[in-house]
């Protein structure tokens, strides 16, 4: 008797673990409705297992059902409110529907995103997401609900003292939106110099776009693309070139060289390129070169609107 019991609970033991590492499986696949419906299954059976509620709200905020994956963690928060992981995560479900809400019924939420955030950020002094969260909260409030760039600077500095390069992309951050570019340029110009990621380049680039600066986001670009020689670069530089009708010559032969090397690690389909050649060449009034380049980007992506937009403006 005592043998079968036994073999009863390995057996049990076997299909739970084998069950998480399916949804686990499944989610790194991006297959987040198998691995939902994997824990769904999983839980009628076991419904107090942590992991597989964790795994269920992750499952859920992947597809942006967030009711639902605010249902699983809160179960979390609930159960232990001393996590600090399941604070954060019921918090970032709360904000990301914040923002897929009207911003009147936002508000009555807001309240509990930040009371969250900050009892993660309490529970683990070294939580880096909660005081990222935080920054991006302060920061993109309004002062008058509680918006406040001096205590987005603060979780900043804490996030600084755990990771340099965090700490000077958040600082970069908060000074770009409190309008003090110089501050900004400084602390994204620290985060190249201290951990020199393509993020950091990336950060850099937009800062740079966002102040109407192509020159230096062209600049930063080849920097990038020297040190990490990606073929991804070559597009961006050929995207701002196009954007601006600057460096046009620069422009071509970048994404020139990014058609030729394309595969699909790359992210942005070839057909973007042929639009922003097609840019390039309306730039310079060669309007024969440029429908010839629209049209393959059509050809490649029919559906798209940008694309038949701007073959009609030639």
């Amino acid at each position: 008797m005592l043998r079968i019991l036994f073999v009863l609970m390995l057996s049990s033991a076997c299909f739970a673990q084998t069950s998480i590492e399916n949804a686990e499986l499944f989610i790194a696949k991006k297959q987040f409705e198998k691995a939902q419906n994997e824990m769904i299954q999983f839980l009628k059976s076991n419904p107090n297992d942590l992991k597989a509620i964790e795994l269920l709200g992750d499952a859920y905020g992947h597809q942006k059902q967030w009711d639902n994956a605010i249902e699983q963690y809160k179960k979390l928060k609930d159960k232990h409110s001393d996590n600090a992981n399941y604070q954060y995560k019921y918090g970032g479900a709360l904000g990301m529907k914040a923002l897929s809400i009207s911003k009147i019924k936002a508000l009555g939420i807001i309240g509990d995103v930040k009371e969250a955030f900050l009892k993660a950020a309490e529970l683990d002094p070294n939580h880096i997401e909660a005081r990222w969260a935080l920054v991006e909260l302060y920061v993109s409030l309004p002062g008058i609900v509680g918006g406040s760039f001096s205590k987005a600077l603060v979780y900043a500095q804490q996030l600084e003292d755990l990771s340099k390069v965090d700490g000077y992309l958040a600082k970069g951050y908060v000074y770009e939106y409190d309008d003090e570019p110089e501050l900004a340029e400084k602390y994204y110009r620290l985060a190249i110099k201290v951990g020199g990621s393509v993020t950091c380049y990336e950060k850099l680039t937009d800062f740079y776009q966002g102040q109407k600066q192509p020159e230096k986001a062209i600049d930063n670009l080849e920097e990038a693309k020297d040190k990490h020689q990606r073929n991804a670069m070559h597009y961006q530089i050929g995207k701002v070139c196009a954007d601006y009708n600057i460096q046009l010559d620069k422009g071509e032969a970048m994404l020139k060289v990014y058609i030729k090397n394309h595969s699909a690690k790359d992210g942005v389909p070839k057909e973007w390129a042929y639009y922003r050649l097609a840019q390039i060449y309306k730039h310079r009034d060669n309007k024969d070169e440029a429908l010839v380049w629209i049209n393959k980007a059509i050809l490649g992506l029919p559906d798209l609107e940008v694309f038949q937009e701007f073959k009609e403006t030639i």
